[in-house]
């Protein structure tokens, strides 16, 4: 089968699509099918034998010259001046620009592909695509959830505006899905509230979980577990991901024990997170590790006791599974899908809810036995259910699916 993997956004340092990218292209490869893909920018890395086309575009997002001004000559371009247009006005117009590019390019070679499979743009040159060659797309969850929580945690009236401005792409994005016959998504929980956020039937899914790379995230051996060290891989600010509530949580066992926690990862300079920490008076117990390679945060989950995942919400959580392939025990947040990642391998307390996270720190802390139990089991979980193996076979199913259901309309 000849594939192209279409992604607006895929950085492979940080993001679960950019993870879902390069890993799903390299295990589609070892199937036997021939893999191209279509990426915005930054460069997803991917392996040398999956080549990747790259649209010119603006490039406004790119953190070491954001929001630049671009040249008239530019903006010549009626896409690069709609996409100056929405990202001048607050809005987020990315996904909708690079589909019109991903369109251009891809009518030029009609016939070079078996289907296309957008990850997560579902951008209107992805529908108008889906009228040529067969489409599919994965939705790994409802941004209608980033959405409510981020006007939940906005403080001010514009700052609410704001928030809602920033997904003024969510309107293409529900039409869009609504038309295409079939819709990959990586739990039932994201197949749940997909459906009833964007009024698709369920019957459109095809539910194909992530898979962890068990060949960099494993454990090492020789490396001594430290104790009290706890490790968290999002520096975010953003109040999905829960790191406010996590470090709420270490203010509490920090009282009971000498607990330190790694943050993988760089907090905004000024930003809630570092405004939190001085608050609470815990900055000698965090350290923010900055970006580390792969490599080097395998051997961070080594080195910990215990690997928290604080998200409110998580379509997969990928940071749970790979702290479980390297046999770290886990708590995690019953946040979307995170139970059907974690199950019975691991804690699973209410999303934001610091006591209860606390409580769950200071247990598995204070009962090492059962902490290296559960660091098996997760192991084993991971091994038996979460596999990028396993996610192409049911991913390459979906496919014929898609392409059946398009020779047959």
């Amino acid at each position: 089968m000849k594939i192209c993997l279409v992604s607006y956004r895929s950085n492979p340092h940080c993001g679960g699509q950019g993870v879902y990218l390069k890993n799903l292209s390299r295990a589609l490869k070892r199937l036997g099918h021939h893999v191209e893909a279509l990426s915005g920018p930054p460069d997803p890395m991917l392996d040398p034998d999956v080549p990747v086309h790259r649209p010119d575009c603006l490039d406004l997002y790119n953190p070491e010259d954001l929001f630049r001004v671009p040249f008239p000559g530019e903006l010549a371009d009626p896409v690069n001046l709609l996409e100056w247009m929405g990202v001048s006005t607050m809005g987020f117009p990315e996904p909708f620009t690079f589909g019109l590019r991903a369109y251009r390019f891809l009518r030029k070679n009609p016939g070079r592909y078996d289907i296309i499979h957008d990850n997560q743009s579902l951008s209107y040159g992805i529908w108008a695509l889906s009228r040529l060659v067969p489409v599919i797309a994965t939705i790994h969850h409802p941004i209608t959830v980033d959405r409510r929580i981020a006007f939940q945690n906005a403080g001010s009236f514009i700052e609410k505006m704001q928030a809602l401005r920033w997904f003024s792409f969510l309107g293409m994005q529900k039409t869009v899905s609504r038309r295409l016959l079939r819709i990959i998504t990586v739990s039932k929980a994201s197949a749940r509230d997909i459906g009833r956020d964007f009024d698709i039937p369920r019957d459109r899914f095809e539910i194909v979980p992530n898979g962890i790379d068990t060949r960099l995230f494993k454990p090492v051996p020789g490396v001594v577990r430290e104790k009290n060290r706890l490790i968290v891989t999002t520096s975010s600010d953003t109040p999905l991901k829960g790191l406010e509530h996590l470090l709420k949580a270490l203010w509490v066992v920090s009282k009971i024990k000498k607990v330190r926690l790694v943050v993988i990862g760089t907090p905004k300079k000024d930003g809630d997170i570092l405004k939190l920490i001085r608050r609470l008076e815990i900055g000698e117990r965090v350290r923010f590790t900055g970006r580390v390679s792969d490599r080097e945060l395998v051997r961070h989950y080594a080195r910990a006791s215990v690997a928290v995942t604080p998200s409110v919400y998580e379509g997969f959580g990928l940071p749970a599974g790979e702290a479980m392939a390297c046999g770290v025990p886990v708590i995690s947040t019953t946040g979307g899908a995170l139970p059907e990642v974690v199950g019975d391998a691991g804690v699973l307390v209410p999303p934001s809810d610091f006591r209860a996270l606390a409580r769950g720190v200071l247990d598995l802390l204070n009962h090492p036995h059962r902490a290296a139990e559960l660091g098996r089991a997760g192991f084993e979980r991971v091994q038996a259910r979460f596999t990028w193996e396993k996610a192409a076979e049911k991913t390459v199913a979906a496919h014929r699916k898609a392409i059946r259901d398009f020779n047959r309309f």
